[in-house]
């Protein structure tokens, strides 16, 4: 081939969960229109820089999302900017009407902060890991949907969802995963970043799963096929535009992602896909299925979430094009 691909490596791993913490805390520095509220979580969300700097801006609102939702709701009507705290699961599944009713049929400026999505919270289980959370959030109108992919990447998205004015669902994880993005980068809502030029396949991924797709891309280049690896970290407004020129070069294209593939990231890519530019596509996600308890490597491994499962979808979505 001949071809050099840009590689990427990194240095040290740390949870995007801290990324939001230490986002958190520079806007409390920055923004006096920032407020917190917990659902008894504070050490799992790292929340704790932000109140010990800010006491009368963090709210303890105990094991009630429900309320905390409402609360956050009311709160932006006196100007402030809610960020609510508390797992993937509680953040959705249990509070989805107060969220649809409070914020996001009135477009309440409140900051759904989501940690422990997907498998990868590991040994909670099943209760624990929703699956499901980007489909019920995409599906609400006017909701902005973000997944980010490293400490960097969500630290900035932290900072970005303040300045925009509408609802928000931020949506980042537990395990310690590989930092590979820019320390000071500006995050923009909205806008697909290319990790990687290629020709034979686009894999388009979000979350944790962009690190595993550039490892994919590393193992396939090797094997003479050329990816494109584009992070998509914001799933709605979803990025048409660099969906549709990678795979106007591409031919087909595989979505990555830590969730079910009913209602994610990959059937959003679809439906841009059927509209404009039908395309072969495989998909890397849960199957119809809840998890269980395990480690995040254990549980990425059996539910095919890893470099491994983008190499195979990619050798499967090649044979269609």
């Amino acid at each position: 081939m001949g071809i050099i691909m840009k590689t990427y490596t990194y240095t040290e791993k740390k949870d995007t969960r801290s990324g939001f913490g230490a986002g958190l805390a520079e806007l409390g520095r920055t923004n006096p229109n920032v407020v917190a509220l917990c659902a008894d979580l504070i050490g799992s969300l790292k929340m704790d820089e932000f109140i010990k700097e800010n006491p009368e801006r963090f709210f303890q609102i105990g094991i009630a999302e429900a309320n905390m939702m409402g609360i956050a709701a009311g709160l932006t009507i006196g100007g402030k900017i809610p960020f609510t705290g508390t797992f993937a699961n509680f953040s959705t599944g249990r509070v989805y009407d107060q969220i649809r009713q409070s914020i996001a049929y009135s477009g309440k400026n409140v900051k759904i902060c989501a940690s422990h999505a997907g498998l990868t919270l590991g040994e909670d289980g099943a209760t624990h890991q929703i699956l499901e959370d980007i489909g019920l959030m995409k599906m609400l109108p006017g909701m902005v949907v973000i997944n980010p992919c490293d400490y960097n990447q969500t630290k900035a998205a932290t900072i970005a969802i303040a300045d925009y004015d509408g609802p928000v669902y931020l949506r980042f994880g537990r395990p310690s995963v590989p930092i590979f993005t820019p320390a000071d980068q500006k995050f923009e809502i909205g806008k697909a970043i290319k990790f990687t030029e290629g020709t034979d396949v686009t894999i388009v991924a979000t979350g944790h799963l962009v690190w595993e797709a550039l490892e994919a891309s590393k193992a396939l280049h090797e094997a003479g096929i050329s990816a494109e690896v584009i992070n998509i970290h914001t799933i709605k407004p979803l990025d048409d535009k660099a969906i549709l020129d990678s795979v106007a070069k591409t031919g087909c294209i595989v979505t990555a992602e830590e969730h079910n593939y009913l209602g994610g990231l990959g059937e959003s890519v679809a439906r841009v896909l059927a509209q404009h530019h039908p395309t072969p596509q495989e998909f890397v996600a849960t199957n119809d299925t809840f998890g269980e308890s395990g480690t995040p490597a254990q549980l990425m491994e059996k539910y095919g979430l890893n470099s491994d499962a983008i190499q195979n979808a990619v050798k499967k979505v090649l044979k269609r094009k």
